[in-house]
């Protein structure tokens, strides 16, 4: 026997199906196709949703966590920041001369905590990320780099990375939850649906 299925709910996951194949469509990137280009589109995927988000909690909100020991809202969204800096440190790209990569990554992470703030840096670390992933050859896909203790093609790096945003989209998400937000991007549906 199938379950049964909620059609309003299969019409939201088509949507949210749809909208990410679309976003995995290039857009700009320099005539850049295939892995390059698809990767580079799904990163401005979860990086709208990411800034979204961000921009939706409410400022006196950054220093909440969900308890002891755990990172706070703001620490998640400098911690994704950090990766990307991460992301271009080991696939060779030059990281920005202002920016710190002798800091460790819990440090890097309380170096800001207002909502303007962390929502510029984020912003250019999306951008400084995007502009190394534009840099990058099919060649250099090959590339082995050392990271987390293992050797692994620069690809199979990328494809880590990207699920580590996935990740941490989905905390901020639960995050925004458990403070009362609802995603942007889901408002949106809920007046679309409303409207029907």
């Amino acid at each position: 026997m199938f379950p049964r299925i909620n059609i309003s709910w299969f019409m939201v996951l088509l949507f949210a199906m749809t909208s990410l194949a679309l976003s995995g469509t290039p857009q700009d990137n320099m005539g850049m196709t295939g892995f390059r280009a698809e990767y580079i589109g799904q990163v401005q995927f979860v990086q709208g949703r990411i800034t979204q988000l961000e921009q939706a909690m409410p400022a006196d909100k950054f220093m909440w966590r969900p308890g002891e020991g755990v990172r706070s809202v703001s620490e998640v969204y400098m911690h994704i920041a950090s990766a990307n800096y991460l992301f271009i440190k080991i696939s060779g790209q030059k990281v920005p001369g202002d920016i710190n990569m002798d800091m460790k990554p819990e440090e890097w992470e309380k170096t800001a905590t207002g909502k303007d703030e962390i929502k510029k840096i984020l912003d250019r670390s999306f951008a400084d990320i995007i502009a190394a992933l534009k840099n990058i050859t099919e060649a250099d896909l090959e590339k082995k780099v050392h990271v987390f203790g293992m050797d692994m093609s620069l690809r199979s790096f990328m494809m880590t990375m990207l699920g580590h945003m996935h990740e941490h989209l989905g905390q901020s998400i639960a995050y925004a939850r458990m403070n009362g937000v609802v995603p942007p991007w889901t408002a949106e549906q809920q007046k679309a649906e409303a409207k029907q």
